[in-house]
């Protein structure tokens, strides 16, 4: 399938500009955000914030711990602080509800720099297949769990994008900004959604943190698709849409479940029919429930009239 170099031009037309990137702006004001919030104490002084999205403590009360990075340091040798460990325990319970990949999409400033390699992929038309599966994220979540064990030190956390763009920023020019124009250059010229899609270790680790998570894109108005492709196009997962979009003729529902999707809203954004919005894991129950329930009052009244 080609590029395409303009996505939801419909959205924009029946929606308004605003709406049709309702959810991308709303992301970018979190991500930006979060990273202020770390930023304003090495910077200005302000700590509301101490520490970075590997461990923080905020407003000297609150304790949050990346468990991927608490997993690592366990596997090390290193015995975890009790607010170490509440602080993951807090993380995974609000990934759990709505959904890991959240944190690659509403919290992860490399998002940016990738979503903006897509972007100018697209306006380029540049088109390239692949040299990566899928999967391969999922070995190199693997490798950043050996190497502790093997080193006794927290080896990813070295070349780590989101570490090293913190460091960049606050420390200034060096080898952290010669990585973020690697991913960014990789993304645009290798592999479509290369870093995020096919390597990053962190999104296979919270994508199976999030695989039961409640909160899902539902595609409720599947019946209004087009079939116009911007949603697949604009997807950085895009092989999680399919189920929900033809749920009809595999006998599932329309709710995305895959583990994959990031929630980020961008099909619901670009989509002119209003095909998808967000909901719940359970909408396939409570659909089945009114339809059965359609069902029976549908039969119930040919009955009646039969009598």
């Amino acid at each position: 399938m080609a590029e395409k170099s303009v996505v939801g031009a419909d959205a924009i037309t029946s929606k308004g500009w605003i709406k049709a990137h309702r959810w991308l702006i709303l992301r970018r004001i979190s991500q930006l955000s979060v990273l202020g919030l770390f930023l304003v104490g090495p910077l200005v002084g302000l700590w509301i914030v101490k520490g970075n999205l590997a461990a923080s403590v905020t407003l000297d009360t609150l304790p949050l711990t990346d468990p991927h990075v608490l997993l690592q340091s366990v596997l090390s040798g290193v015995s975890p602080e009790l607010s170490a460990v509440v602080g993951a325990i807090i993380v995974i319970a609000f990934y759990l509800l709505v959904g890991g990949r959240v944190y690659c999409s509403w919290v992860c400033p490399v998002n940016i720099v990738t979503d903006g390699a897509a972007w100018l992929r697209r306006k380029l038309g540049i088109r390239s297949a692949s040299p990566l599966a899928r999967s391969t994220r999922y070995w190199m979540l693997l490798l950043t769990l050996i190497l502790p064990l093997i080193t006794g030190s927290l080896v990813w956390e070295l070349f780590n994008p989101v570490s090293m763009l913190f460091r960049g920023i606050v420390f200034g020019i060096g080898m952290a900004w010669v990585l973020i124009v690697g991913v960014f250059l990789f993304d645009l010229f290798i592999t479509k959604n290369g870093w995020c899609g096919r390597l990053c270790p962190v999104g296979a680790f919270y994508g199976l943190l999030g695989i039961g998570s409640v909160i899902r894109v539902v595609a409720a108005r599947r019946e209004s698709c087009d079939d116009c492709m911007d949603c697949f196009v604009i997807c950085p997962e895009s092989q999680v849409i399919k189920p929900a979009l033809q749920g009809v003729d595999k006998g599932t529902g329309p709710v995305i479940l895959s583990a994959n999707c990031t929630n980020c809203g961008r099909c619901i954004d670009v989509c002119g029919k209003d095909v998808f919005q967000f909901g719940t894991r359970f909408y396939n129950t409570i659909e089945n429930a009114s339809v059965r329930q359609a069902d029976d009052c549908t039969g119930a009244a040919v009955h009646t009239d039969n009598t």
